[in-house]
């Protein structure tokens, strides 16, 4: 993986594969590829605290339509 120097590398709390985080450049974040509804986002956060992967975030986002 490449990282730039001013972007920190960060482990997903769910999976534990490493990411490059851009809190300070959000748009650019991977994270920022997935849309969560509000109600998604609560459910994230009252499983996890920490950053996560676009992965994960998508398979919870899945789970949480799925037990709709």
């Amino acid at each position: 993986m490449i990282t730039s120097a001013k972007h920190e590398v960060l482990h997903c709390e769910r999976c534990q594969n490493p990411f490059e985080c851009k809190a300070n450049a959000y748009t650019k974040c991977q994270c920022s590829t997935v849309q969560l509804s509000i109600n998604e986002v609560q459910y994230v956060s009252e499983l996890y605290d920490g950053c996560l992967c676009a992965n994960c975030l998508l398979e919870l986002q899945k789970e949480y339509q799925e037990n709709l």
